[in-house]
This record gives structure tokens, C-alpha cells and sequence, in this order.
């Protein structure tokens, strides 16, 4: 028996209100799965809100201000056989002006896009499909 305890993360799809989200490819330093495309994420703070560390890891790793924060949901994220990584995944949506977004940590991301659903590159990050799955509802309808 183990003491430890799963991770909170906040985890944000980017889109620009008009279909396309936003990727980022994981850099050769990055924490887990180097290569691959995924959305962001980040830790949430001890005493804060989601909104607050999700417009905080917005601004970190793309540089940019949110213009919209929509909490989808949450996934309880368990991988390995037998599990050795475990977090719970607070999903939200948020717009930005693509003009406005760039590398705001190049030691974990290495290249930006923006990609239709249907045309996302590849390879993707092992938790993308999912994630995008949660969000696909609201991202169809996306003016917010």
C-alpha cells in the first residue's frame, strides 16, 4: 500500500471560436511522452480557483490572455499497468486570439498550431483523444 496521492490538474483546450484548437508539440525535455501534440495543463494551486490557475497556465505556456474560460468537465486520469501516474483532470475550454499566442516555455513545447478536429496532426499525446471528446459539444457551438 502506497500514501501517494493523485494530482489535480486544470487542462485547457485552446480555440479561437471558429472550430480550430490549438496544439502544441511536446519538446524533447518535456515531463512525459516527448513528440507527440497535446493541448495544455497545468497544476492547480493549492486555495485556487480553476478559472485563476487555468488563465495562469494560459498566459505561462502560450503567452496569451483568455478572452473566455468554460469548465466541461472533469476526467479521472489513470495510466500504467499497474497505475503509476494518476491525476484528476479539471477539462475547460478557452478562447483565445490566435494572434496573440506564442511559446511561452520553449523547454516543453517546441512548435504552435491550429487545427480543425478532423485535420489534427500526428502523433498525438496518449490523453488528447479523450480530453477532445469531453470538449467536442462545446467547441461545435463555439462562440464563447
Amino acid at each position: 500500500m502506497t500514501d501517494r496521492q493523485p494530482a489535480v490538474s486544470c487542462v485547457f483546450v485552446c480555440h479561437d471560436g471558429a472550430g480550430r484548437v490549438l496544439l502544441a508539440r511536446r519538446a524533447a525535455a518535456a515531463r512525459d511522452e516527448p513528440g507527440p501534440w497535446d493541448c495544455g495543463a497545468g497544476a492547480l494551486e493549492f486555495g485556487e480557483e480553476f478559472e485563476a490557475a487555468v488563465a495562469r497556465e494560459v498566459r505561462e505556456e502560450y503567452t496569451a490572455e483568455p478572452l473566455a474560460i468554460t469548465v466541461l468537465g472533469v476526467r479521472n486520469v489513470l495510466r500504467g499497468n499497474p497505475v503509476d501516474s494518476h491525476w484528476v483532470a479539471v477539462v475547460c475550454a478557452v478562447r483565445v486570439d490566435p494572434a496573440a499566442v506564442a511559446i511561452g516555455e520553449p523547454h516543453k513545447f517546441d512548435a504552435l498550431g491550429w487545427f480543425a478536429e478532423d485535420e489534427l496532426p500526428a502523433p498525438v499525446h496518449s490523453q488528447l483523444p479523450p480530453t477532445l471528446a469531453l470538449a467536442r459539444a462545446h467547441l461545435a457551438g463555439s462562440g464563447a
